[in-house]
């Protein structure tokens, strides 16, 4: 078994601290402040990585560029067309305000939609067993027609028509466990009863009103949406419990041929923008009993891309975690924040979480989607 890993500096390049005080724009009444999606959670992870010793133990596989073909099967021309006029002046905002970027973020951002595309065929093509693609910008709320909430093209749903297109792959599930909705990517593939997508994210964040419990997919899709909105304050064990108890049954009612997993830390302890408590041993669980679906379900076929996480000090340690369980190789390096949450009441599973739990559980009983 081998684990493939993709990382390149230009994701570090991409500029999103264009006139910002955090996510809003700077000015009189905001004093300048660097972007929550900045390079530093990202760039530290590659870091404590390496020092970890961890890359040593995996195959680096260089991304490519997604070509304009590889964005059209996904996204319109129109927003394709935006993004690189705006990057090529100077910059712009993928879509909705807050998503600002600089110049050359349209080629950065093709660079990352490539790069879950290449981790994706190293896969397929039997050259390592899993993969994590340490993209950026990340790509889970782009829809078809628009950028938003920090992402300009839909990483995960370009590499899954690349797959379609090239190698003939059929079924899909997408796991999400960023802290956000995976609404860019429900909405691609809504009405595809042969892509899955399932979302673990917190109740009503973001985007508001999005990522409840009733949206089930539509047309021949209904059925192939499945949502898990928890309460705020959930730790390791609803998390984990949602993964044990929703997503891995649902994964073998669908029977996918590869499995792809929207790998955000921003359910983490520490993050700003989120309000769970999950540590690094909360996503080492999540990731092994992910890692052991797919193994049971598709060979072990299973691709992480990097989406959100907005804390630079925790989300490496939450990363090596899961690169360690993927890598089947323990670096012995010991996270120094989990100690201050692992004894907190909020990683137990509440009342109130089981209830969301059994609620989504029942939903995946009943619309199982055994292969034809």
């Amino acid at each position: 078994m081998s684990t493939g890993y993709v990382w390149h500096e230009l994701y570090a390049w991409h500029d999103t601290n264009v006139n910002r005080s955090g996510h809003v724009p700077a000015g009189l009444g905001a004093q300048p402040y660097a972007h929550f999606e900045s390079p530093e959670s990202k760039s530290r992870m590659n870091g404590l990585l390496e020092v970890s010793g961890l890359l040593e133990q995996v195959v680096r596989i260089r991304p490519r560029s997604a070509t304009e073909e590889d964005l059209l099967r996904v996204h319109t021309p129109e927003h394709v067309a935006a993004v690189a006029a705006a990057s090529a002046a100077g910059g712009g905002d993928a879509g909705d305000g807050v998503s600002p970027f600089g110049r050359g973020s349209h080629e950065i951002a093709r660079l990352a939609a490539g790069g879950t595309i290449a981790a994706v065929e190293a896969v397929l093509d039997g050259v390592v067993t899993n993969a994590y693609a340490l993209v950026r910008p990340p790509g889970h709320h782009a829809r078809r027609e628009t950028g938003m909430g920090f992402c300009l093209f839909a990483n995960i749903a370009v590499a899954i028509e690349w797959a379609r297109a090239h190698r003939g792959v059929r079924r899909v599930a997408v796991v999400d466990w960023d802290v956000h909705h995976g609404n860019g990517t429900q909405a691609i593939f809504e009405d595809d009863p042969d892509v899955l997508t399932i979302s673990l994210h917190q109740d009503g964040l973001f985007p508001v009103g999005s990522g409840a419990l009733a949206e089930r997919g539509t047309g021949a899709g209904e059925g192939s949406v499945l949502n898990v909105p928890l309460p705020a304050g959930t730790g390791d064990g609803g998390y984990v419990d949602a993964v044990a108890d929703v997503v891995v049954p649902a994964l073998r009612g669908f029977g996918p041929e590869l499995v792809l997993v929207a790998s955000g830390f921003d359910a983490s302890a520490l993050d700003p923008l989120g309000n769970m408590v999950v540590t690094s041993s909360g996503y080492r669980q999540m990731a092994r009993l992910l890692k052991e679906a797919a193994e049971e379900l598709c060979g072990g076929r299973l691709v992480m891309s990097h989406e959100g996480g907005y804390s630079p000090v925790y989300v490496p340690y939450c990363g090596l975690a899961v690169l360690e369980v993927l890598a089947d190789h323990p670096t012995g390096v010991v996270d120094p924040y989990e100690s201050g949450y692992r004894e907190l009441p909020a990683q137990r599973t509440s009342a109130q979480q089981r209830e969301v739990l059994d609620a989504a559980a029942a939903l995946a009983g009943r619309l199982r989607l055994t292969v034809p």
